[in-house]
Parts: structure tokens; sequence; C-alpha cells
């Protein structure tokens, strides 16, 4: 299982936050531009902000780590909607995967 560090938390934590606010921000993108009906775009949208945010509220748990790599995921496949959504989500899934490997590089050589 993931040992839970203060360092990956915080990393973690604030790719989260950024994404929360992409995904969200994704919502009148794909309303306006992609003719995505209002109700879908909201769900979809504004319910992976929020899971975003609930994932942060959670990183202190490993399986948090888990649900959040698949925020990674979800985030990717909202590319069906808007397909920038391809690209960005593949950077944030980037920025998960290294916020979690440097912080637990760092800490592990500033413990030793």
């Amino acid at each position: 299982m993931i040992t839970v560090t203060p360092g990956m938390r915080r990393l973690c934590a604030s790719v989260l936050g950024m994404e929360a606010i992409v995904v969200g921000l994704m919502t009148p993108v794909a309303i306006n531009t992609q003719g995505i009906q209002p109700a879908v775009a909201a769900t979809v949208g504004l319910g992976l902000a929020l899971l975003c945010v609930v994932v942060i509220g959670l990183l202190k748990h490993p399986v948090a780590y888990i649900v959040g790599s698949v925020v990674q995921v979800l985030a990717i496949a909202s590319g069906v909607m808007v397909p920038t959504m391809f690209f960005l989500g593949a950077i944030f899934a980037a920025l998960w995967i290294t916020a979690i490997f440097v912080a637990r590089r760092v800490e592990g050589v500033t413990s030793r």
C-alpha cells in the first residue's frame, strides 16, 4: 500500500485543486462550444470538480490516491465532451504521477 507523506499530500492536493478549477470551467465550454446539453455538461464537469475536492479531503488515507488516479482517467475521458480535455487530462495525469513520485523521493532523501 502507499505510504502517505505530508509532502505528497500537499503536492497531490495542489494538482487536484487546479484540476477542479479546470474541469469545472469545462462545463460552460461544453455547453457553448460543443453543444452538449446543460444537464449533462453540469453533471460531468461539476461532478468531476466536486470529486476532486472530496479526494483532496481524503488524502490522509492511502485509498484516496487510488481514487485520485481514477479521477485522472475520468478527466482524460471527459475529452469525449470537450476534445481539449484529452490533452489537459493527460497533463494533469502526468502532474499527479509526478507529484506522488517526487514527494516520495524527496521525503525519502530527507528522512535519512
